[in-house]
């Protein structure tokens, strides 16, 4: 890492050709313990009945945090250039796209 002028650390990522393609997902499944969260990205594919796991990020629960204040700072601003995102929750009894796994008791 090499230190900025302001004194910030500059970080090199690198950008494989396979990640840079990207995968897509309209469904992450999220499990928690009390030291991790792991999100699970899959797709659902309609008259498809099974899907997989694409690709699967762990993460500590303050990094998780991180990053749903990183997603809520980013779609902000993208609603403020663009438009407001409409939010089209499930209907009814189907559930497709990013729900919340219901807690385990």
């Amino acid at each position: 890492m090499k230190q900025t002028e302001q004194g910030r650390q500059q970080i090199n990522i690198e950008l494989g050709e396979k990640e840079a393609q990207g995968i897509y997902s309209n469904l992450a499944l999220i499990t928690h313990s009390s030291a991790e969260f792991v999100i699970d990205f899959t797709r659902l594919v309609p008259g498809v009945p099974k899907s997989k796991v694409y690709a699967r990020i762990i993460m500590t629960p303050q990094h998780a945090k991180a990053l749903m204040f990183a997603l809520k700072e980013n779609i902000e601003k993208f609603e403020s250039k663009y438009k407001e995102i409409p939010f089209i929750g499930n209907e009814g009894d189907k559930q497709f796209g990013f729900t919340p796994v219901p807690d385990e008791k």
